[in-house]
């Protein structure tokens, strides 16, 4: 193995352990929902607005970070983004029992490490991008699936940690979980950082990204891909818990951990074999076994059904954000860190909308997240229909491009 293989393995294997904070950042909390609703009587409702600071401090991050991460550089961002997921996790740990209001306590805590979140949904894929690997379908799709895997040792070691330790010192393993970002930081320092290719004028500027039809159906497909992920990922567990009346632990493992597993499998496969598949097909695909998988965790007379449904939307949402990466990448050229921010912008908006609209309808209905699940069904349905819609748009696209080479060649 050369010297620059292993300079490019060391940046790779950096960026996976960024979208492992990522999945700490996104999926620790939710498995403790009930709990903390119980322990300082906060009800789902106010619960869910959690959900909704996390993604949409995120998705302002991702705003500011188009301009910013290229002023400052991708390593300082790098830094600053695991700093504050460290410090936004320690909170979480301290704040809630130190303050009188432990909603305020919690809300802040989240604040924090949502600013970490977000520089770090900005940052990773494009340095990932721009490492020089010829197959980037296969990088990004196993950089997301390293999400997937997260999201699994999240759950599986909290799992653990609670059935040994108890439920009761949960701020013991935030604090522990605070420890991946310290390191990982330290891991960027001293990584190799690499940048995006540019076209002769630069990267395209924001203006004219939001001039083209074909930047708003990504965003769209965005929008619906983050929702379609994290309103399945968010509620699991307490879906699983009240919902299908299963333990705490078996909630847990069958519920967000089997959606992580499947989700992961899905990424992976995207990774090594998506390359021969027309893409547009196979997201379109994944989309309708996304629908199916909601039906069946809305009906679930079972909790087995409930949870098939939940493995079955973590394969269905596998390649929906990985995949519209790969199609943006296609589509449009030279994107730069503005591309990857505003798409994760999107992205982010959809993960805040998905399980609040399932938190919120479920409240209205005593609490009944299958209502929730059945609401938040919408947004892969929107999915599926925007892949359709940019299939037309990109084989106009091509139809175009291929007119004009036609008359390059005739003249």
């Amino acid at each position: 193995m050369s010297k620059q293989f292993n300079k490019h393995t060391h940046t790779l294997n950096a960026c996976y352990i960024g979208y492992l904070v990522q999945a700490v950042i996104v999926n620790f909390l939710p498995l403790l929902f009930l709990t903390i609703s119980s322990k300082y009587s906060i009800g789902l409702d106010k619960i869910a607005i959690f959900i909704t600071v996390n993604f949409m401090t995120q998705l302002v991050v991702d705003l500011i970070g188009a301009k910013l991460v290229d002023k400052i550089g991708y390593r300082i961002s790098a830094l600053a983004a695991h700093i504050f997921s460290a410090i936004g996790l320690i909170l979480l740990a301290t704040l809630p029992d130190l303050l009188e209001n432990a909603f305020v306590g919690f809300a802040i805590a989240v604040f924090v490490y949502a600013i970490g979140g977000g520089l770090i949904e900005v940052i990773i894929s494009p340095i990932a991008q721009a490492t020089p690997v010829k197959n980037k379908q296969k990088v990004m799709g196993f950089l997301h699936s390293a999400y997937s895997w997260g999201q699994v040792f999240v759950v599986l070691a909290s799992t653990i940690f609670f059935l040994v330790f108890g439920i009761e010192n949960w701020q013991i393993m935030a604090l522990i979980w605070a420890l991946v970002p310290i390191i990982n930081a330290l891991y960027f320092l001293k990584v190799p950082i690499y940048q995006l290719e540019k076209g002769e004028d630069g990267y395209l500027r924001v203006r004219d990204l939001l001039k083209s039809k074909i930047f708003w159906i990504l965003i769209v497909l965005m929008v619906a891909s983050g929702a379609s992920e994290q309103a399945m990922s968010q509620w699991a567990s307490a879906f699983a818990e009240s919902g299908l009346k299963v333990s705490k632990a078996l909630g847990d493992l069958a519920g967000p951990m089997l959606f992580a597993v499947l989700m992961g499998l899905g990424r992976v496969f995207f990774a090594t074999k998506g390359s021969k598949w027309d893409i547009n097909k196979f997201m379109t695909g994944s989309g309708i076994l996304c629908i199916v998988g909601y039906g069946l965790a809305w009906l679930s007379p079972t909790p087995f059904i409930g949870f098939i449904g939940c493995a079955l939307t973590g394969l269905g949402v596998a390649i929906m954000w990985p995949g519209t990466f790969v199609i943006a990448g296609e589509q449009i050229k030279y994107g730069g860190t503005a591309m990857f921010a505003l798409l994760a912008f999107a992205g982010d908006l959809g993960c805040s909308a998905g399980p609040y609209t399932a938190g919120v309808m479920a409240s209205k209905f005593q609490d009944n997240l299958q209502i929730g699940i059945l609401a938040a069904m919408v947004f892969p349905i929107l999915f599926v229909i925007f892949m359709i819609v940019d299939k037309k748009n990109s084989q106009k696209l091509k139809d175009r491009n291929g007119r004009i080479e036609e008359r390059v060649k005739t003249n």
